[in-house]
């Protein structure tokens, strides 16, 4: 008989990880494959937001991967001749982490691995190559080739983690959606000796000449990424001597060293559908994004944190099936606008005809005010959450709920996992619900910042779901009933 499990990730990324570990802590039995043997030693993803570090902290892994990370408080995109056409602030969160955090994505993950270690909830099988799934009313059953050879799996559930080229997707006969976005960029990544003479800050280079990227990276390291000309070859780019006269103008010579060098097409994708039954996709699988806004990780992280509490409260028997189909209802429009604001990055910077270049240089320099923000902001702002599992028309249902800091201590930790009511009254308990009152010792620290919150939204009490978002705001029983039904 072939092991069973509740779920099955198939990927072991930064995505696959954080669900199987938000999996994990719930109970659930989870089995996570990869078909690499250990984690791909070379940076990828370059940036993490606040929201991400803060289901990174709910995993117990935050501190660890935020070691490794340099926190950035500028995003400018410039002229060829450097003026500022358009400036991002990042400033304080409501999450209380930076907004903004340049990652090395082998450190991250490794830190995610080593909190899996911890639960004995969660299988981790690498060099596991999944070869096909059949669904049946039991849920999945999936096959892998191992180096013992072929190996069976059963789960009620199968998440597909598997990156941009995914098996699962492929297999589940998913149809995609073309934001048309599709240009080859040269990606160098470099070890840093010398700090001191590289941008303190992210910046793209929106040159007609060529395009081109200069971000901060974690763990020591720097980032170029450099739009390709038509008759450029990623055989020609991927020269040495090539890469080096791209360099020169940085004049960085002596100050970095190359680690890593590649030829990506960016692209604009996402599935139509996220969920075939028992079989979902998440992360690359389910969406590709242009880098510009730094959100690839971050909407993949977004996902399992969202998908991981319904699967959870479904298995359990705490929620009918048919809230799963609310994952596809909230993450496919936040991913959108995400991908849309990656899009209009890009096609700022990917402007190659001079004269179309000096008009836009000239519009942004006109409308400076509008396009260089000089007020401190927290990152980027997308669109509320919208499903049957967020109650329709409350002040801040589907936003980011906040969390508190007192003296290093962080309001998550203190309150734990699960769904959340904050009233200002004392509340009856209720099913599922841990409930605070603003006068509550355990909330003492915390309670001007809630108290303020609730001001601001009218709000005598707020429902928080387990994924930090705001289900609805209203009077404490009415959301408590309002919270059940949406469950069941």
């Amino acid at each position: 008989m072939p092991d069973a499990y509740d779920v099955i990730v198939v990927g072991a990324g930064p995505t696959g990880d954080t669900l199987a570990l938000l999996l994990g802590q719930a109970g659930v039995k989870t089995l996570v494959v990869d078909k690499a043997p250990e984690i791909y030693p070379l940076p990828r993803a370059a940036h993490v937001d606040h929201e991400t570090v803060r289901v990174f902290q709910q995993v117990g892994a935050a501190e660890a991967i935020m070691s490794t990370c340099r926190s950035a408080d500028r995003y400018d995109f410039l002229s060829a001749d450097r003026q500022v056409l358009m400036r991002f602030l990042m400033a304080g969160s409501p999450s209380g982490w930076p907004a903004s955090n340049m990652i090395h994505q082998p450190s991250a993950e490794a830190a995610l691995r080593q909190r899996m270690a911890d639960h004995a909830a969660i299988t981790l099988r690498p060099a596991w190559e999944l070869l096909d799934y059949q669904t049946g009313e039991a849920g999945v059953t999936a096959r892998f080739q191992t180096a013992e050879g072929p190996q069976e799996a059963t789960a009620k559930f199968l998440v597909g983690c598997d990156g941009a080229s995914s098996k699962v997707r492929a297999l589940a006969g998913a149809k995609i959606e073309d934001l048309q976005f599709d240009e080859p960029w040269l990606v160098i990544d470099t070890i840093v000796q010398d700090y001191s003479r590289l941008p303190s800050v992210n910046l793209q280079i929106c040159d007609p000449a060529r395009p081109t990227t200069c971000v901060m990276m974690g763990a020591g390291r720097h980032r170029w990424e450099f739009m390709l000309k038509a008759d450029e070859t990623p055989e020609i780019a991927l020269d040495d001597a090539f890469i080096a006269k791209l360099l020169e103008p940085w004049n960085v010579e002596g100050a970095v060293t190359l680690e890593r060098k590649a030829v990506y097409r960016f692209h604009a994708l996402i599935a139509e559908d996220w969920r075939f039954g028992p079989v979902f996709l998440a992360g690359d699988a389910a969406h590709q994004t242009p880098p510009f806004a730094g959100q690839g990780l971050c909407a993949g992280v977004r996902d399992a944190a969202n998908l991981a509490w319904k699967l959870a409260a479904v298995i359990k028997g705490e929620a009918s099936d048919a809230l799963l189909d609310s994952y596809t209802a909230e993450r496919r429009p936040h991913v959108k606008a995400v991908i849309e604001l990656a899009l209009m990055m890009g096609r700022t910077v990917c402007i190659l005809d001079p004269a179309a270049a000096a008009a836009r240089d000239a519009h942004m320099l006109a409308e400076r005010t509008r396009f260089v923000e000089e007020t401190p902001g927290q990152g980027f702002a997308f669109p509320p959450l919208k499903s049957q599992a967020i109650l329709a028309g409350a002040p801040a249902a589907g936003e980011l709920f906040i969390q508190p800091w007192s003296e290093g201590r962080k309001w998550d930790d203190v309150a734990g996992d699960g769904a959340w009511l904050i009233a200002r009254q004392s509340v009856a308990p209720a099913p599922g619900l841990t409930a605070f009152a603003l006068d509550d010792p355990k909330l003492a620290p915390f309670a001007a910042d809630f108290a303020r919150w609730l001001e601001a939204k009218g709000a005598e009490a707020v429902l928080v779901r387990p994924d930090r978002y705001v289900f609805g705001t209203g009077a404490p029983q009415a959301l408590a009933a309002a919270w059940a039904a949406a469950l069941t």
